[in-house]
């Protein structure tokens, strides 16, 4: 007698976000399954801490997140947490009464996500790949690929209908559309003794 295997349980956007396991387990949906997301290293979460410091000294802090997730395309359901997110006015007042700081897709999307790669190919796919495609299809103007392994950011930049990516190393200046007096280096970004 041949012997099935259960089909998988695929989570809605909804089921997702009413989710909750009683853990202080960080979730991604993608095609809608739970991808737990492990902890971050200390070195990715003093490159983001700095990241969020730097981006301070330009921005109004009201526009600066992190945990806030955004909802993108795929097969089925997914949202995504990037590691920092600068808001447009428009996408910071959809989540104004929000109970849950998600952007769903039929918000504004935000103006700029970073995502600090974490070691390994999987996530390195991840970030490259899959979010590349993702956070182009939600029209995010600016996408930070910060790649400690590499010592590089790429930065994305919306241009008609899809992203034009320039690598910056070393002594590199990080161009940004959203933040255009950021004067900072890719070298600033991974010397961690700050």
């Amino acid at each position: 007698m041949a012997s099935t295997t259960p089909s998988k349980t695929f989570l809605t956007f909804d089921e997702y976000l009413a989710y909750n396991d009683e853990t202080d387990t960080r979730y991604e949906l993608v095609d809608g399954e739970l991808v737990a997301m492990p902890p971050e290293s200390l070195e990715n979460l003093a490159i983001a801490r700095f990241l969020l410091v730097s981006l301070m000294k330009h921005l109004s802090l009201k526009l600066i997140a992190y945990g806030t997730e955004i909802e993108v395309s795929g097969k089925r359901s997914r949202c995504r947490m990037p590691d920092l997110l600068v808001h447009t006015e428009e996408s910071l007042d959809a989540l104004t009464g929000a109970t849950r700081a998600t952007i769903t897709r039929d918000m504004p999307p935000p103006a700029l996500v970073v995502e600090v790669v974490s070691p390994g190919i999987v996530n390195r796919n991840r970030d490259y790949r899959h979010k590349h495609t993702e956070y182009a299809a939600r029209g995010i103007a600016e996408y930070w690929i910060v790649d400690p392994e590499e010592r590089q950011v790429t930065v994305c930049v919306w241009v008609d209908g899809q992203y034009e990516d320039r690598v910056a190393k070393g002594s590199d200046l990080i161009h940004s559309t959203i933040v255009p007096l950021l004067e900072l280096t890719v070298d600033q970004v991974f010397s961690l003794e700050q």
